[in-house]
């Protein structure tokens, strides 16, 4: 049973990373590539490559992956495991049969008459949600953040800032295409690369982080017996009481102290104004919350 446990969970995890993949070469293909348009990583630039020459994104995007996995497994080991490959595999399958699934006279009427500015967004909105997907299961889509661990192992420069300056220079090397129409609509492409890029970072971080955001509610309240054990039966979450002395009154007493989801904080706040409307609270974002109820740190 354990075992047949086991097979599934992994089953699962491999399914979920291929819809991830599904939503992503989707965005590209009815958004971005019919209008040709780039945005970064290996993507963009297979789809720069098919601008000008007429190769294949697939064929772009399997190769250079290939070569990036070699150099990478002799570099930084066995880190890159079968979920990496899986997903290379599946994706270069993914955009060589999407495009040729997916209706034209669909793509037209859904994203190539609605404007390049909305294919972008939704182009970039799609796609980072897809890559999210991938990494809530343990994927990774190579490309880009191989180089970046490459290079982040001999430089003490952050990966996220490698990611950013390869995206910039993929994207910004479509001004180097003749092929790609006059200069004005070259510069154009590159702009609205740069808002897909800039949406699908945006869309990846709000979809992985949304959830884990947190806030450390601080009240003070003659009543905080009362506000701690109501906060306790009816949001659930555990409450610490600091000792304090307020210095002009010399008053001794107690501050309730509760770390909490930030979706959670409207119900805290309005049992607090229930117990005691006079309260004086303190309401503060915090990161890397880990504990029971929380996140868990990863080894």
């Amino acid at each position: 049973m354990l075992k047949n446990n086991g097979l599934l969970s992994v089953l699962k995890e491999y399914a979920v990373i291929t819809l991830g993949l599904l939503l992503y070469v989707s965005a590209w293909s009815v958004f971005l590539l019919p209008n040709n348009m780039v945005g970064g990583g290996v993507s963009g630039m297979g789809a720069i490559i098919q601008y000008a020459t007429g190769f294949k994104i697939s064929y772009t995007y399997f190769l250079v992956n290939a070569i990036l996995l070699v150099i990478a497994l002799k570099i930084l080991g066995k880190s890159f495991g079968a979920k990496t490959i899986f997903a290379v595999i599946v994706t270069t399958i993914l955009f060589r049969v999407i495009p040729d699934i997916i209706p034209s006279d669909f793509i037209n009427e859904f994203a190539h008459e609605n404007g390049r500015l909305t294919c972008a967004l939704f182009g970039g909105a799609l796609s980072g949600v897809g890559i999210a997907i991938t990494f809530t299961q343990g994927g990774s889509s190579g490309g880009t953040d191989i180089i970046a661990l490459i290079i982040n192992k001999y430089r003490s420069i952050s990966p996220g800032s490698i990611i950013v300056s390869l995206d910039v220079l993929i994207i910004s090397s479509t001004l180097l295409i003749p092929s790609a129409g006059t200069f004005g609509t070259r510069l154009a492409t590159v702009i609205y690369g740069f808002v897909t890029s800039a949406v699908f970072s945006y869309t990846l971080d709000l979809f992985l982080n949304g959830n884990k955001q947190c806030v450390q509610i601080m009240v003070f309240s003659k009543k905080y017996a009362e506000i701690a054990d109501a906060i306790t039966k009816e949001a659930h979450r555990g409450v610490t009481a600091i000792h304090s002395e307020g210095w002009y009154t010399h008053t001794e007493s107690e501050i309730v102290t509760v770390v909490a989801r930030k979706q959670e904080s409207s119900q805290i706040l309005r049992i607090i104004k229930k117990v005691d409307d006079t309260a004086f609270v303190s309401v503060s974002n915090v990161s890397g919350v880990f504990g029971k109820g929380f996140e868990q740190i990863k080894k």
